[in-house]
């Protein structure tokens, strides 16, 4: 199913997959929260009119990856996980990722378990990743909407000044770069960053 949120029509149109990743909460057992929680922020953030593909699966590795390989096919040029990237027997998220990857991408990773370690030490236990798959860069993002936002936007001081940069500032010029939409942020909620060469004028 495709959902829509219009936003400035004057940016391009983006296509974007969100998928959240749980057996129970694919079954029924309680509310999923994460695509929600990606939406939400997506939809705070960027500029551009989203067309979003929502999909809410189990942890099973060939069934995430076939449905990452069937978002990249349907024009997806962002792919956001969320769940399964613990050391659970059943967390497979990342196996299933780079099973697809064409190039990894693990700076995204890295800087991941950077932002969540300034509030718990379990942060080492995460394990996402990303990865580049034809012109799709795909992220897993942790479980929980609080964590998914601070991964998202990084820390701020009191003062509002970014303290930790959050990975999204760089997901816009990675997707320029693998020949995708040119993505526009809303400054207060996360700053795009890329160089003075790449950024287009403003209309």
């Amino acid at each position: 199913m495709t959902e829509t949120a219009t936003t400035t029509a004057a940016a391009d149109p983006v296509r974007i997959g969100i998928v959240s990743i749980s057996d129970r909460a694919s079954s029924g057992v309680y509310e999923d929260k994460g695509l929600p929680a990606l939406q939400d922020w997506l939809t705070r953030a960027l500029q551009n009119p989203i067309a979003f593909e929502p999909r809410l699966i189990p942890d099973e590795t060939e069934r995430i990856s076939a449905t990452l390989i069937e978002l990249v096919d349907a024009g997806c040029s962002l792919v956001l996980t969320t769940g399964g990237t613990g050391p659970a027997l059943r967390d497979v998220t990342p196996e299933a990722t780079l099973a697809v990857a064409h190039k990894e991408m693990p700076g995204f990773g890295e800087q991941m378990r950077q932002i969540s370690l300034a509030f718990v030490p379990t942060a080492i236990l995460s394990r996402q990743v990303a990865v580049l798959r034809d012109k799709s860069l795909i992220i897993n993002l942790p479980g929980q909407p609080k964590a998914i936002a601070e991964t998202l936007e990084g820390l701020k001081n009191a003062d509002g000044t970014q303290r930790i940069n959050g990975i999204f500032a760089a997901v816009p010029y990675c997707i320029d770069l693998i020949g995708g939409p040119y993505l526009e942020t809303h400054d207060a909620v996360c700053k795009a960053f890329r160089p003075k060469s790449a950024v287009r004028p403003s209309r």
